[in-house]
Protein backbone atom coordinates (compact mmCIF):
# COMPACT_ATOMS: atom_id res chain seq x y z
CA UNK A 1 0.00 0.00 0.00
CA UNK A 2 2.43 2.09 0.87
CA UNK A 3 4.89 1.96 -2.01
CA UNK A 4 1.98 2.83 -4.30
CA UNK A 5 1.10 5.71 -2.78
CA UNK A 6 4.57 6.42 -3.00
CA UNK A 7 4.00 5.96 -7.11
CA UNK A 8 0.99 7.78 -7.10
CA UNK A 9 2.80 10.62 -5.51
CA UNK A 10 5.90 10.27 -8.12
CA UNK A 11 3.35 10.39 -10.75
CA UNK A 12 1.55 13.34 -9.47
CA UNK A 13 4.47 15.35 -9.23
CA UNK A 14 5.46 14.55 -13.08
CA UNK A 15 2.41 15.69 -14.29
CA UNK A 16 2.51 18.63 -12.32
CA UNK A 17 6.30 19.27 -12.91
CA UNK A 18 5.06 18.65 -16.81
CA UNK A 19 2.38 21.24 -16.64
CA UNK A 20 4.55 24.21 -15.08
CA UNK A 21 6.90 23.61 -18.12
CA UNK A 22 4.30 23.84 -20.49
CA UNK A 23 3.15 27.33 -19.48
CA UNK A 24 4.66 30.11 -20.76
CA UNK A 25 4.15 33.39 -19.34
CA UNK A 26 3.92 35.80 -21.87
CA UNK A 27 7.20 38.00 -22.56
CA UNK A 28 6.36 42.19 -22.89
CA UNK A 29 6.83 41.42 -27.19
CA UNK A 30 4.19 39.01 -26.84
CA UNK A 31 1.85 41.71 -25.19
CA UNK A 32 3.21 44.05 -27.51
CA UNK A 33 2.07 42.09 -30.48
CA UNK A 34 -1.69 41.28 -28.44
CA UNK A 35 -1.85 45.35 -28.54
CA UNK A 36 -1.00 45.59 -32.37
CA UNK A 37 -3.41 43.38 -33.01
CA UNK A 38 -6.46 45.32 -31.18
CA UNK A 39 -5.15 48.53 -32.68
CA UNK A 40 -5.60 46.85 -35.93
CA UNK A 41 -9.01 44.99 -35.27
CA UNK A 42 -9.96 48.88 -33.98
CA UNK A 43 -9.19 49.47 -37.39
CA UNK A 44 -10.62 47.31 -38.78
CA UNK A 45 -13.69 48.01 -36.84
CA UNK A 46 -14.35 51.60 -37.82
CA UNK A 47 -13.78 50.35 -41.84
CA UNK A 48 -16.75 47.80 -41.13
CA UNK A 49 -18.78 49.12 -38.70
CA UNK A 50 -18.22 52.75 -38.48
CA UNK A 51 -17.07 54.99 -36.02
CA UNK A 52 -19.85 55.19 -33.27
CA UNK A 53 -19.47 51.22 -33.44
CA UNK A 54 -15.94 50.62 -33.56
CA UNK A 55 -15.24 53.25 -30.65
CA UNK A 56 -18.36 51.32 -28.57
CA UNK A 57 -16.81 48.23 -29.01
CA UNK A 58 -13.16 48.91 -27.86
CA UNK A 59 -14.10 51.34 -24.85
CA UNK A 60 -13.65 50.46 -21.27
CA UNK A 61 -16.98 50.80 -19.46
CA UNK A 62 -15.46 54.20 -18.26
CA UNK A 63 -13.21 55.25 -21.00
CA UNK A 64 -12.32 58.84 -21.96
CA UNK A 65 -12.28 60.24 -25.14
CA UNK A 66 -11.16 64.29 -25.35
CA UNK A 67 -12.15 65.98 -28.53
CA UNK A 68 -12.84 69.28 -30.34
CA UNK A 69 -12.74 72.51 -27.97
CA UNK A 70 -10.40 70.11 -25.32
CA UNK A 71 -13.57 68.00 -24.18
CA UNK A 72 -13.87 64.89 -22.30
CA UNK A 73 -16.64 62.40 -23.00
CA UNK A 74 -16.49 59.78 -20.53
CA UNK A 75 -18.36 56.29 -20.64
CA UNK A 76 -18.84 53.80 -23.35
CA UNK A 77 -22.03 55.30 -24.01
CA UNK A 78 -21.59 59.02 -24.11
CA UNK A 79 -18.72 58.36 -26.45
CA UNK A 80 -21.02 56.12 -29.05
CA UNK A 81 -23.58 58.78 -28.85
CA UNK A 82 -21.04 61.69 -29.96
CA UNK A 83 -19.80 59.36 -32.86
CA UNK A 84 -23.42 59.02 -33.84
CA UNK A 85 -23.80 62.81 -34.91
CA UNK A 86 -24.70 62.51 -38.76
CA UNK A 87 -21.23 64.82 -39.12
CA UNK A 88 -19.21 61.14 -38.81
CA UNK A 89 -21.44 58.99 -41.54
CA UNK A 90 -18.95 59.91 -44.04
CA UNK A 91 -15.79 60.07 -42.09
CA UNK A 92 -12.79 57.41 -42.03
CA UNK A 93 -10.29 57.57 -40.25
CA UNK A 94 -7.14 55.06 -40.21
CA UNK A 95 -3.96 54.72 -37.87
CA UNK A 96 -0.68 52.91 -37.16
CA UNK A 97 0.86 52.95 -34.00
CA UNK A 98 4.49 53.89 -34.14
CA UNK A 99 5.05 52.84 -30.44
CA UNK A 100 4.18 50.47 -27.93
CA UNK A 101 4.89 50.05 -24.04
CA UNK A 102 3.71 47.77 -21.84
CA UNK A 103 3.08 48.56 -17.54
CA UNK A 104 5.46 45.65 -15.82
CA UNK A 105 2.34 43.73 -14.66
CA UNK A 106 0.95 43.44 -18.03
CA UNK A 107 -2.53 45.32 -17.02
CA UNK A 108 -2.29 48.15 -18.73
CA UNK A 109 -0.47 49.55 -22.07
CA UNK A 110 -0.38 52.86 -24.41
CA UNK A 111 0.17 53.52 -27.86
CA UNK A 112 0.97 56.74 -29.84
CA UNK A 113 1.66 57.04 -33.86
CA UNK A 114 0.04 58.94 -36.50
CA UNK A 115 -3.66 58.78 -37.85
CA UNK A 116 -5.29 60.09 -40.88
CA UNK A 117 -8.92 61.55 -40.78
CA UNK A 118 -11.07 61.79 -43.41
CA UNK A 119 -14.21 63.79 -43.68
CA UNK A 120 -16.92 64.49 -46.60
CA UNK A 121 -19.52 67.41 -46.04
CA UNK A 122 -22.91 67.43 -47.52
CA UNK A 123 -21.70 69.07 -50.87
CA UNK A 124 -19.22 65.70 -51.10
CA UNK A 125 -16.11 68.14 -50.75
CA UNK A 126 -13.26 65.67 -49.14
CA UNK A 127 -11.05 66.79 -46.08
CA UNK A 128 -8.17 65.07 -44.78
CA UNK A 129 -6.67 65.74 -41.11
CA UNK A 130 -3.69 64.21 -39.51
CA UNK A 131 -2.62 64.10 -36.21
CA UNK A 132 -0.75 62.17 -33.58
CA UNK A 133 -3.11 59.50 -31.07
CA UNK A 134 -2.43 58.67 -27.68
CA UNK A 135 -4.19 55.41 -26.65
CA UNK A 136 -3.92 53.83 -23.26
CA UNK A 137 -5.10 50.22 -22.72
CA UNK A 138 -6.17 48.11 -20.24
CA UNK A 139 -6.83 44.51 -19.89
CA UNK A 140 -9.81 43.58 -18.66
CA UNK A 141 -10.89 40.23 -17.03
CA UNK A 142 -11.79 38.46 -19.94
CA UNK A 143 -8.44 39.06 -21.57
CA UNK A 144 -9.49 41.69 -24.21
CA UNK A 145 -7.72 45.12 -24.35
CA UNK A 146 -10.36 48.31 -23.75
CA UNK A 147 -8.86 51.72 -24.53
CA UNK A 148 -9.80 53.67 -20.92
CA UNK A 149 -8.36 56.98 -22.67
CA UNK A 150 -7.86 58.14 -26.26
Amino acid sequence: MRKSATYLLLIIFVISACNQTNKKEKTAADIKKEIQKTEKDFETTVKDLGIAEAFFEFADENAVILRENDSIISGRDKIKAYYQNPKFLKTTVSWKPDFIEVSNDATLAYTYGKYLWTTADSSGKVSEFRGVFHTVWKKQSNGKWKYVWD
